[in-house]
């Protein structure tokens, strides 16, 4: 129920946030018990996130032919098991917060909010992938709180950034549901003005997180190694759209699982070792 596909998207951008933050606040990296709690922090809040979305859309995702194998609808888990997993991991996402600072701490109900609210979003507004955006972009700014107790323009340009780069992706996903949904009254941007337009706002959205990442490196000082791995990122970002059509979504999971996850850990990586070296 849990997939790793979907994890390797925020985890890379909540340890930039940890180490971006430290460098920029206090000039040193995170310390090992900061590192284990914001991971478990991380774990709690993926995977209470992605069970909550399972259970909330368990009967719609039973409707759709593309869903309807998932855990719930194909009685591979009980609904009762998914609400325990559910607790258990929403206990570990606390405990942790408790654990790291009191900022964290105040943070935490703003986090469980759009934890639980971004799978009904869809049912009212084709904006639900602003909402996702901010969901995992959360991810970038709960690690640089969980490292310095602290926020700062650095933290929201890097928010910013994984917020729109989400945003995008989401709607190129959404593309494949988008007869689907607008037939049973959900909401998505391809659902409500096509595919083709749905695509166009993907780059836009795509282009916007571009401006934010080459932002950050401007305010935070970065250095060539920074920007390097951006303009990568932005070539993944180009590549990952030219691999899908309005009328030729059949590279999508490429598009959508790979191009993504190289993306978010390119951005590491480089981030990271402009900051080291």
């Amino acid at each position: 129920m849990i997939k790793f596909e979907h994890t390797i998207f925020a985890l890379p951008f909540a340890f930039l946030g940890a180490i971006m933050g430290n460098l920029v606040e206090e000039g040193t990296v995170p310390s090992l018990m900061e590192w284990i709690w914001i991971t478990l922090a991380m774990v709690g809040a993926r995977s209470s996130a992605m069970a909550l979305n399972r259970a909330i859309d368990s009967e719609i995702d039973g409707r759709n032919p593309r869903t309807k194998t998932r855990a719930i609808p194909a009685k591979l888990l009980k609904r009762g098991e998914v609400y325990l997993f559910i607790l258990i991991s929403l206990a570990l996402l606390f405990v942790s917060a408790y654990q790291l600072n009191a900022l964290s701490v105040k943070l935490l109900p703003l986090a469980v909010f759009f934890l639980v609210i971004y799978s009904y979003t869809k049912r009212f507004t084709y904006l639900c992938h602003i909402v996702l955006g901010v969901t995992i972009a959360i991810a970038p700014l709960g690690g640089w709180v969980g490292a310095t107790g602290t926020l700062s323009p650095e933290a929201f340009l890097l928010f910013i950034g994984v917020l729109f780069w989400t945003a995008g992706f989401d709607v190129i996903y959404a593309t494949q549901d988008a007869e689907y949904d607008k037939t049973h009254g959900l909401y998505s941007i391809p659902s409500s003005f096509g595919i083709a337009n749905g695509l166009m706002t993907a780059r836009w959205l795509h282009v916007a997180s571009f401006i934010a990442f080459v932002s950050l490196g401007i305010v935070s000082g970065m250095g060539w190694i920074y920007y390097l791995g951006v303009f990568i990122s932005g070539a993944i970002m180009v590549y990952e759209h030219s691999l899908v059509k309005p009328h030729d979504l059949s590279k999508l999971d490429v598009a959508f699982f790979t191009m993504n996850g190289v993306l978010s850990v390119v951005m590491f990586i480089f981030s990271v070792g402009d900051l080291l070296i």
